[in-house]
């Protein structure tokens, strides 16, 4: 099913690579402002230039930071910062990292995918795109001609057959190594023999994959490939633009953290807050926990729970609600999957914020009573503290619900997964030429 390609990536010069620390970022949807400011005093090659300039004041339609970031990835590459591999190669991208105070190693394969629509089946979303990234996105795309950033996809390996083939290649040197400001490592090595990227090819060729992150690249990568279509009436099929920069990982891969994100509600009246516990009475258990308890060691002893259980903080009260069998027969209602019924995510959305409090899909998308932390702490605090109305503190959404829901044709309610940690924009660029 799958299309693989091997690709000849664009890297910073091997002079530079000893400084690699310095001139990567993390994708644009991460970087807060703060950091942007960061990245651009880290190094004046930094990779933010191109994944996420700066808006200037007198900024036009012929000079904004999309235009700079094209001027500066061809200024880049004139004066050799930036330089395209002669060999096209797979690439092998290592992390290691601690999360919950375990440490972890990550494995996925940088390569070139062929575009696919959606009704294809193919390559299977599990998300909602907004308007406002994609269009961010596809001007840039349009600026650099290149895919800065992988779209991290996932793919099943149950037999562990691929995870063998890969684990025979990395004591192999490394393209490029480096550990960055938190004490993540990374390592990329390059894959160019023939028979071996054959080998990776045919593995592919009868599996789909499942967009983990980067739903809104994924389709600015399809209206691109629309417009060159249109505008130079055909496209040959070998051409780069049906083709987008993916880094592939196994459901298998024990590297694979998923963390959840937390949900904080503010600006509503204050009655709709008050009637909240009567109306959860319909579908939840609700027991309200002691003063002292920790809102980490809260969530810890909900994962043995059924589907459909987390954590409200109102003020001082903290209340486990748990789906009772009422709450299974309302979200049958919805006349969605079984695979999207059993989400936490989709029964808060559903039950509590949309039907109680009167936060329908509309509403979450404005963000203007809805915002979201990963910090169970933080979360907790803002809600005990008044500075939010009411903190929903989530548990992790297992990767095999966002498989079976992507199976199922739907998509989840938004910030239901967040894969740890986000993969490196800069080690390996995708040339659409």
């Amino acid at each position: 099913m799958a299309d693989l390609r091997p690709f000849s990536g664009i890297h910073y010069a091997s002079e530079l690579r000893s400084h690699l620390a310095d001139l990567v970022t993390p994708p644009y949807d991460v970087i807060s402002p703060e950091a942007q400011t960061a990245y651009y005093a880290r190094h004046p090659n930094n990779m933010i230039r191109l994944e996420l300039g700066h808006d200037e004041p007198h900024d036009d339609t012929l000079n904004n930071r999309y235009t700079r970031a094209g001027a500066t990835f061809a200024d880049w590459r004139m004066q050799g910062i930036l330089r395209q591999a002669t060999s096209p190669a797979v690439y092998l991208y290592r992390q290691r990292f601690r999360s919950g105070g375990q440490e972890y190693w990550r494995s996925s394969l940088l390569t070139r995918v062929k575009l696919e629509p959606w009704e294809a089946g193919i390559i299977l979303p599990h998300e909602q795109t907004l308007s406002k990234p994609k269009d961010d996105r596809l001007k840039l795309l349009r600026a650099c001609a290149a895919n800065l950033s992988p779209i991290m996809s996932l793919y099943e390996d149950a037999d562990g057959a691929l995870r063998r083939f890969l684990e025979s290649l990395i004591n192999q040197p490394a393209e490029a190594g480096f550990t960055d400001d938190v004490g993540e490592e990374h390592t990329l090595l390059s894959i160019t023999d023939a028979d071996q990227i054959a080998h990776i090819q045919r593995f592919f060729a009868s599996r789909q994959l499942f967009i983990a992150d980067g739903h809104h690249r994924y389709e600015t990568a399809l209206a691109y490939r629309e417009e060159l279509r249109e505008m130079r009436k055909e496209l040959s099929p070998e051409d780069a633009a049906n083709f987008v920069l993916m880094a592939l990982i196994a459901f298998e891969d024990p590297g694979l953290v998923i963390l959840p994100t937390h949900r904080l509600v503010q600006g509503l009246p204050a009655e709709r807050i008050s009637r909240l516990s009567e109306h959860l009475s319909q579908y939840f258990a609700i027991d309200q926990l002691a003063a002292d308890v920790s809102p980490d060691q809260a969530l810890s002893d909900l994962s043995a729970v059924e589907p459909g259980a987390f954590l409200l903080v109102m003020g001082s009260e903290t209340l486990r609600v748990r789906a009772q069998p009422e709450a299974e027969r309302r979200m049958a209602a919805t006349n969605r999957s079984e695979a999207w019924q059993r989400l936490d995510v989709a029964l808060l959305q559903t039950l509590v914020l949309d039907e109680a409090l009167g936060l329908d899909a509309e509403a979450v998308t404005g963000g203007n009573f809805l915002t979201y932390t990963r910090d169970v702490v933080v979360a907790a605090q803002a809600a005990r503290s008044g500075a939010a109305q009411l903190a929903a503190l989530m548990r992790p959404t297992p990767v095999t619900h966002l498989r079976d829901v992507a199976l199922a044709g739907e998509r989840m309610p938004q910030k239901s997964t967040y894969f740890y940690p986000k993969l490196i924009t800069g080690l390996a660029i995708n040339p659409l030429w």
